[in-house]
C-alpha cells in the first residue's frame, strides 16, 4: 500500500517503457524490422512499384545498354512531366473514390485555347495560359455540380465531358486543325531545351533532405514530450540521409549530360506541393476521410460536397495545366492533343504508383512513380524498335497487376485491423 505522502509519479508510473508496445526501434536493424512488419500487415507503400521498376530497368538495360544512359533518361524526364501533371489530378479524384475520364480531352482543349488566344488572337502568353487553366477549373466545377446536386456518377459525367470537350477542341481549332507555337518563345523553350543549373539541383536535393530531417526530429520530440515513443536519432538519420545521398548521385549522373529539365522541376514542385496538402493540411485529412468512408466523414461534420468539389476542380485544373505543358513540349496545339493514350497513361500512372481505386489511400508520389514506370516501358520498347501494340499490352498487364496487389493489400490490412 502506498503512503499518502508518496508522490504520484513514484506510486504508479503512467507509462511502462519496458512494454514492447512502447519500444523504439533503433538504427538500420530497427528500420528494417519496422518495414517488414508493415509489409506483413499489407501496408506495402511504394515497394511493389520500386520492385517492378527495378525489374523493368534490368531487363531493358540488359537488352540495350543505351537505356540507362543519361541522355535517354533525360528524354524520359521530359516526356514524363506532362502526363505526370495530369496524373496528379487523377490522384486527387481517386482519393475520394471517384474517376475523371475526360482529363485527356481537357488537356487537349487547354492546349488549343493557348494556341488560339496566343498565336491567332495575339494575347500575351501568360494571359492565354491563365485562361486555359481557368477553363479547366470551370469544367471541374461543372462535374462537381452534376455529382453533388444531381447524383450523376462521375464515370458518366466525365465520359460525356470527354466527348463534348473533344468536340469543343475540334471546333476552336477550325479547319486547319493545328497551330504551331513560336519556336524560341519562353514556353516552347521550357518544353524542349531549358535545364536547371547544376548547383541549384544539388542544393534543392540537400534542402529536401534537411527538411525531412527537421520534420522528423520535431515529430519525434513532440511525441516524447507527450510521453509517447519517439524515433531514434539513428533511425531518423538512416531514413533521411539514404534517399538524399541516392538523389544527389542521380543528379550528378544527369549532369554528365544536359542535366535536369525545368519542365521536370515544375512537375516535382507540384508533386511536393500536393503531397504537403494531402499530408499536412486539414483539407488533406478530409480527402482521406471522405475517400475512406463518406458517411462516417459526413457524420463527423465534414462538408462532403465541398471536398468532392475541390477534388473535381483540382483534377481538371491539373489536366489543363498538363495540356499547356504538352503544347510547350510539342510546340503545337492540334486536334490530336490529349487523344490517344493520354487518358490511359494518366489514370494508369496513378494506380500503378499506388493510389487505391477504392479511395482513401494514395499520395502525390504515386503519380511520380507510376509515370516513370510507364515512360520506362515506352522508352525501352522504342529503343528496341518494337511495335506500340506491345507497349499497350505491357502497360495493361502492369496496371492489372497493380490493381491485384492493391486488392490483396487491402484484404491484408482488413485482416490485421489496419484498413
Amino acid at each position: 500500500m502506498t503512503s499518502a505522502n508518496t508522490p504520484p509519479a513514484a506510486a504508479a508510473p503512467l507509462l511502462d517503457r519496458s512494454d514492447e508496445r512502447y519500444q523504439v526501434e533503433t538504427g538500420v536493424a530497427g528500420a528494417i524490422r519496422t518495414f517488414i512488419d508493415q509489409v506483413r500487415s499489407g501496408d506495402l507503400g511504394s515497394l511493389p512499384v520500386i520492385v517492378g521498376l527495378a525489374i523493368i530497368w534490368t531487363i531493358f538495360q540488359s537488352i540495350n545498354p543505351i537505356f540507362l544512359s543519361s541522355t535517354n533518361l533525360i528524354n524520359m524526364l521530359f516526356d514524363a512531366s506532362t502526363i505526370g501533371v495530369i496524373s496528379l489530378g487523377i490522384v486527387c479524384i481517386l482519393m475520394v473514390g471517384e474517376i475523371d475520364l475526360s482529363v485527356g480531352s481537357v488537356s487537349g482543349f487547354a492546349s488549343a485555347i493557348v494556341g488560339v488566344l496566343w498565336v491567332n488572337q495575339g494575347w500575351p502568353v501568360g494571359l492565354a495560359i491563365a485562361a486555359a487553366v481557368a477553363t479547366g477549373a470551370v469544367i471541374g466545377l461543372l462535374y462537381a455540380q452534376l455529382f453533388n446536386r444531381f447524383g450523376m456518377p462521375s464515370f458518366v459525367s466525365t465520359l460525356a465531358g470527354l466527348l463534348a470537350i473533344l468536340g469543343a477542341q475540334l471546333y476552336i481549332l477550325g479547319s486547319t486543325g493545328s497551330i504551331n507555337l513560336p519556336y524560341g518563345s519562353p514556353l516552347v523553350d521550357l518544353g524542349q531545351s531549358l535545364f536547371m543549373p547544376a548547383w541549384l539541383a544539388y542544393s534543392l536535393v540537400a534542402l529536401a533532405g534537411l527538411v525531412m530531417f527537421v520534420s522528423g526530429k520535431r515529430t519525434s520530440d513532440r511525441r516524447r514530450a507527450a510521453g509517447l515513443s519517439g524515433e531514434s536519432m539513428g533511425h531518423l538519420l538512416f531514413r533521411t540521409l539514404t534517399p538524399t545521398v541516392v538523389l544527389e548521385v542521380i543528379a550528378l549522373y544527369f549532369y554528365q549530360d544536359r542535366g535536369i529539365p525545368w519542365l521536370f522541376g515544375i512537375f516535382i514542385s507540384l508533386v511536393v506541393g500536393l503531397n504537403y496538402l494531402l499530408t499536412r493540411t486539414q483539407w488533406g485529412r478530409m480527402i482521406h476521410a471522405v475517400g475512406g468512408n463518406r458517411e462516417a466523414a459526413r457524420r463527423a461534420g465534414i462538408n462532403v460536397r465541398a471536398v468532392y468539389s475541390s477534388a473535381f476542380v483540382l483534377c481538371a485544373v491539373l489536366a489543363a495545366f498538363g495540356g499547356v505543358l504538352a503544347s510547350a513540349r510539342l510546340a503545337s496545339a492540334s486536334q490530336q492533343a490529349g487523344t490517344g493514350d493520354v487518358n490511359l497513361n494518366a489514370i494508369a500512372a496513378a494506380v500503378i504508383g499506388g493510389t487505391s481505386l477504392f479511395g482513401g489511400r494514395g499520395s502525390a508520389y504515386s503519380a511520380l512513380l507510376g509515370i516513370i514506370v510507364i515512360q520506362s516501358i515506352s522508352s525501352g520498347l522504342t529503343l528496341l524498335d518494337l511495335s506500340s501494340s506491345l507497349r499497350y499490352m505491357i502497360t495493361g498487364a502492369v496496371l492489372a497487376v497493380a490493381v491485384i496487389v492493391d486488392s490483396l493489400a487491402r484484404q491484408s490490412r482488413v485482416s490485421h485491423g489496419r484498413a
